[in-house]
Order: C-alpha cells, then structure tokens, then sequence
C-alpha cells in the first residue's frame, strides 16, 4: 500500500466539516402592518390584486420600480388577503424565482391560496398573459411527500 503523502501539506490545509452541535429553533414573525382598506381585504378580481400592489408592494421601502419584481399574495380560504410575501427582485427585464421560494410561506402561514405578481418596468407586456386568480394550494394526505405537488 502506497503511505506516501499526493500533496504535501494538503492535510494542514483542508479541515473537516463540522455539522452543528444541536438543530434550532425556528420562528416566522410579520414585519411590517400594512393597513387595507375593506373594500381590498377581498381578492377576487386582477383589479383588486393589482390595488393591492399599488397600495402595498410598490410602498415597500425594498421595491424598485426599475427592475422586476414578483410577489406571492397569501389568501384564506374565503379569499381574503392575509398578507403578501416579495419573493424576488430582479434585474430590468429578468427575474430568477424557484418554486420553492413561491410556496414557501404560503405553507408555513397555512395560506389556502396564493396569487402570483410581479411587475414590467418597460409597461409593455409581451404577450397575453394568462392569469388564474388565486391559485388553490393542492392537498394532501397525511405523510404524502410535498415533491408530488408539481
């Protein structure tokens, strides 16, 4: 058995990993109120999903109306809004969202629905877009494995 050393000092260089002693605790909490009118506490409609927007999501002191920027709003089972979530700011005309990021707090807030925003800065939209409001999260049973949702 070769006992020679491929690099020397190699060894002194590369430390093993370490994994954490013990797991932690974890707590999602609100940042901010955002006041809504009762007229807006209901999203039934793109044009009330978009005042939404204009009153809370274009307010927002990290919103930057020169790049894209997508936003989840989380709804109850009544579709009433129970809060909104910037998941993403892009750059002027390209913006990087893993689902993952999408469903993330629609899970742990136990939101029923969700809607999916986000914003062109050139106002010119493309092509059609096709919209569904308020996406119903899917269910499921008891130990199903979440990977199965797409």
């Amino acid at each position: 058995m070769n006992t020679t050393e491929s690099f020397p000092g190699f060894e002194s260089l590369v430390k093993p990993f370490k994994f954490a002693v013990s797991p932690y605790e974890y707590k999602v909490t609100t940042l901010r109120e955002c006041p809504t009118p009762d007229a807006m506490q209901h999203c039934e409609t793109p044009d009330k999903a978009a005042d939404y927007w204009r009153l809370h999501i274009a307010s927002h002191p990290h919103f930057n109306p020169d790049c894209e920027c997508l936003a989840v709003l989380l709804l109850n089972t009544r579709r009433k809004v129970k809060g909104h979530h910037i998941v993403s700011i892009g750059t002027m005309d390209t913006i990087l969202v893993h689902p993952r990021e999408v469903f993330r707090l629609a899970i742990v807030t136990a939101a029923s629905a969700l809607i999916v925003m986000h914003n062109h800065p050139s106002g010119v939209i493309p092509h059609p877009v096709l919209c569904r409001m308020a996406y119903d999260l899917p269910r499921f049973d008891e130990g199903e494995p979440l990977s199965h949702a797409a």
